[in-house]
């Protein structure tokens, strides 16, 4: 298995996912380390968002061992998941629009914030302080801020409980430029305390901040490195950074 430089906190081995018969996952190795920022990046189709799924519970796997801090995770329910320390922020945000943003936040932070034992104020100043745009903004609905705006607080909500490993999928898509400054200013900045998984069609925004790059095809890794490494490959560089 592809591990890390630094000792692993989540290790993904040999997973395949069916769905009738379509293999979306076929035998999928990867690994985070702790502190590390690892992208996953490739086609439409590739496998990307249901590495993601299943990963987090989502989705169950058809075989394989999924590992979080060494703790097997493949098979249990999200919501448990969740509760031994994965954040997940999915392409589709799963926000509630009638529900405020302290509203969010204040359910995750009930649900989840007693495993990082910090009280609501204090993680409620610590996201906020990761994202400007949403200082004052606590009895505003969801439903009436941007796309932007909402991939924010969709990725606050997942950090309220401080988790060990943060995923994100596709944190670009449909956001203003610049909220993706926002956003990824928050990941470098968040770079170095936690795991951080993230899928993006942008390869350039991966090749940025990651420490290692996935790259996936058919539901397979097909090649990892650094963005050095991978940016050395002709054909790498054409796909991705024309």
């Amino acid at each position: 298995m592809a591990r890390g430089d630094r000792m692993s906190l989540l290790e993904v081995s040999g997973v395949t996912k069916r769905f009738g018969g379509l293999i979306a996952l076929n035998g999928v190795d990867l690994a985070v380390g702790r502190g590390e920022l690892v992208g996953i990046i490739g086609p439409n189709g590739a496998g990307k968002t249901t590495t993601l799924r299943t990963i987090s519970g989502v989705v169950q796997p058809w075989s394989g061992s999924v590992k979080l801090d060494g703790i097997e995770i493949a098979g249990l329910p999200a919501h448990v998941i969740a509760k031994l320390g994965l954040g997940y922020v999915p392409d589709t945000r799963e926000l509630f629009p009638g529900l405020t943003l302290g509203e969010h936040l204040r359910l995750a932070h009930s649900n989840l914030g007693a495993r990082s034992g910090e009280d609501y104020e204090s993680a409620v100043r610590r996201v906020l302080e990761l994202f400007p745009p949403l200082r004052g903004r606590m009895s505003q609905k969801v439903g009436t801020m941007s796309g932007g705006e909402q991939q924010m607080v969709a990725i606050a909500r997942a950090l309220i409980s401080r988790p060990k490993v943060l995923m994100l999928d596709e944190p670009s898509t449909g956001v203003a430029p610049r909220i993706v400054d926002n956003i990824y200013d928050a990941l470098k900045e968040l770079k170095g305390t936690m795991g951080i998984l993230l899928v993006e069609q942008n390869a350039a925004l991966v090749f940025e901040v990651a420490d290692r790059v996935y790259l996936m095809d058919r539901g397979s890794i097909v090649k990892v490195g650094t963005p050095e490494e991978l940016l050395r490959d002709e054909l790498v560089r054409r796909t991705y950074m024309a």
